[in-house]
């Protein structure tokens, strides 16, 4: 209910503005917000060519593609009538969101969601899956104690928490959706989250990473002399909010910490992050660089080559339940379809309604707010520079992610800055569009206080991103 009226909320203010920014005069046309395009000029005026000097007459008529910059206005002719451009758009507009969210979203996902179930699938009927909960069981079942031990769900909450471990975002969320239908099915309430439900969405946003793959591709395409030095900063990040994602459901759920198995467990991923930051911080740039690009592909590849070993070892076992590897296959794909297919509408709401937000300007206004209040209370300007990204990064990747590069370029890849902003990309989850995917493909109406609880780590992960970056850099 909570994320409903939220969504609602960000559509009627944003429109709201929109008119009212068009009424006054502060706004020429606001044909952008429906049909625009990221990074379209924005239009401020139009005129007739014969209003404007000789000179610059001239110069547009000369120019090749009829445009001319002067200051931080862009005058494009067409047809002896010229518009006044000043600033880019945000994002797209409604209709080319409600294009683009089929071709460049939606179908890809469905590609991914059809191959990752199918091999999901495998791990189910070759009984893989239940080996798999019933060498976790231990652990799980003191976080996660409403599940029963070797239930399935456990090993689709494992394979997505090692996708995003290795920074497999295309994996982690056919994962993902897996593990919430599964534990759909513990649901005596099925319109309301359970309490494992929102412990799974909470680990997940913290998103503990290892390989933050996409953060040093863009660094490296940034010119970073350096563009795996952010790696342990967002390591040490996301590993916070890991446990404080853990820590404040476990407080609300009662959960009992005091277990051996628990804490063995997490000593052993300190252990493992340990060792693999002790070996690659001794490589130099070009053999760090191909180790952390390959590792993470090669261990997907080494999973999906052992879950196909399994099956092919157990085809008698197939055989005897009136089932083959391929039809398999077939089913989990045909599953993960349908899975696209039933996600769609909440995707494209969602998308809608950022577009609205952004193009609107309460976006930019939020933030102009936020940061003057942080300048007031003395905090670096380096710092608030770079809190557009995470207070973006919760609504949407990509346009966080273009934030990030914006920052790069404008105060340098090496600068505190793009170091921090970096850090904040890799430090919170795109938390209303996992809440929506996630909960929309099960259909549950009430998610509770899951909203609340994954923007608070959203929140702890990015004040431990200030801290962790002011140590280091």
């Amino acid at each position: 209910m909570a994320l409903s009226r939220f969504w609602l909320t960000i559509i009627l203010v944003s429109v709201t503005y929109i008119l009212a920014s068009l009424f006054s005069g502060n706004s020429y046309s606001i044909d952008y917000v429906v049909n625009g395009k990221k990074d379209d000029p924005l239009v401020k005026k139009e005129m007739y060519l014969s209003q404007l000097s000789v000179q610059l007459q001239d110069t547009l008529q000369k120019a090749k593609d009829h445009r001319v910059s002067i200051n931080d206005s862009l005058y494009i002719l067409d047809n002896k009538i010229v518009r006044v451009a000043v600033g880019k758009q945000a994002t797209d507009g409604i209709l080319p969101t409600a294009k683009n969210t089929i071709f460049d979203l939606l179908l890809p996902l469905i590609a991914y969601l059809s191959f990752f179930c199918g091999i999901l699938q495998l791990l189910i009927d070759s009984g893989a899956s239940e080996k798999l909960a019933k060498l976790l069981s231990p652990v799980f079942v003191k976080v996660f104690p409403e599940v029963p031990k070797n239930h399935p769900s456990i090993s689709y909450m494992t394979l997505n928490f090692a996708a995003n471990f290795l920074g497999l975002d295309s994996a982690a969320t056919p994962f993902g959706l897996k593990a919430m239908e599964s534990l759909q099915e513990l649901n005596q309430d099925k319109d309301k989250a359970s309490n494992s439900q929102i412990m799974f969405m909470a680990l997940h946003a913290a998103g503990l990473t290892l390989i933050p793959t996409s953060i040093i591709g863009y660094r490296a395409a940034q010119n970073a002399q350096n563009p795996a030095d952010v790696m342990l900063p967002c390591i040490i990040t996301s590993f916070i909010g890991t446990i404080a994602a853990l820590v404040i459901v476990g407080i609300r759920q009662r959960i009992n910490f005091k277990s051996a198995s628990l804490i063995i467990s997490i000593g052993t991923i300190i252990g493992i992050i340990a060792g693999l930051l002790f070996y690659i911080t001794s490589l130099d740039i070009i053999r760090k660089n191909h180790f952390t690009n390959n590792l993470s592909n090669v261990i997907l590849l080494v999973i999906i080559f052992a879950i196909l070993l399994y099956a092919f070892m157990r085809e008698k076992y197939f055989a005897a339940n009136d089932k083959d590897i391929f039809s398999s296959f077939v089913e989990g794909a045909a599953s993960g379809l349908s899975t696209g297919k039933r996600i769609f509408p909440y995707i494209l709401g969602m998308l809608v309604a950022i577009s609205l937000f952004r193009n609107s300007g309460v976006f930019e206004i939020i933030s102009g707010w936020m940061a003057k209040l942080f300048l007031a209370f003395g905090v670096s300007e380096d710092i608030v520079n770079a809190l557009p990204i995470a207070i973006l990064r919760p609504f949407n990747a990509a346009g966080s992610r273009g934030f990030l590069i914006d920052s790069m370029r404008t105060y340098g890849a090496d600068s505190f800055t793009g170091r921090l902003a970096s850090i904040f990309q890799c430090a919170a989850e795109t938390t209303f569009y996992v809440i929506a995917v996630y909960f929309g493909s099960i259909k549950v109406k009430n998610t509770r206080y899951t909203l609340s609880t994954m923007l608070l780590v959203d929140l702890i992960s990015v004040i431990a991103a200030i801290f962790v970056a002011m140590l280091f850099f």
